[in-house]
């Protein structure tokens, strides 16, 4: 029985089948997912989980080279997006992009959803899997 680590083991499985460049959607409570895409439902109640809290924690397993959100968080909810950005090095690639394309397209080409209870509108993040600090580069470009 797994007692460290990331608990979730739905949410672990799909994070080993993601390579570099590889996106995964941590989705607020009334965002609309494609079908077709996988999601995984870790909402129990209004904001239990937050997007917040599923991304502090996976970013202690998983490294990120980009993130990707929504022109809507920024202008409905900013405060949020602000503590999105504060999680994350300075330096760290922010994507920007409509709503209507990350609802429509970009639901579509993540490998997989992590749905959550955030009743904070717009609470939607993209994460773009990296190649993380462990790999070793025997020349520096």
């Amino acid at each position: 029985m797994t007692e460290t680590g990331m608990l979730n083991r739905e949410i672990v499985a799909e994070l080993a089948k993601m390579g570099h460049t590889d996106r995964v959607l941590i989705a607020d409570a009334g965002l609309a997912i494609p079908n077709s895409t996988k999601v995984i439902d870790i909402s129990l109640d209004v904001n239990v989980p937050t997007t917040v809290d599923v991304l502090k924690v996976l970013l202690k397993h998983f490294s990120v080279e980009k993130i990707i959100i929504s022109k809507a968080t920024i202008d409905v909810s900013p405060s949020r997006y602000k503590e999105y950005l504060s999680l994350f090095d300075e330096n760290m690639p922010c994507e920007i992009v409509e709503h209507s394309y990350l609802r429509d397209t970009l639901t579509r080409e993540v490998k997989f959803a992590i749905r959550t209870g955030d009743f904070t509108a717009n609470s939607n993040i993209i994460l773009v899997s990296a190649g993380g600090p462990r790999w070793y580069c025997e020349c520096q470009a």
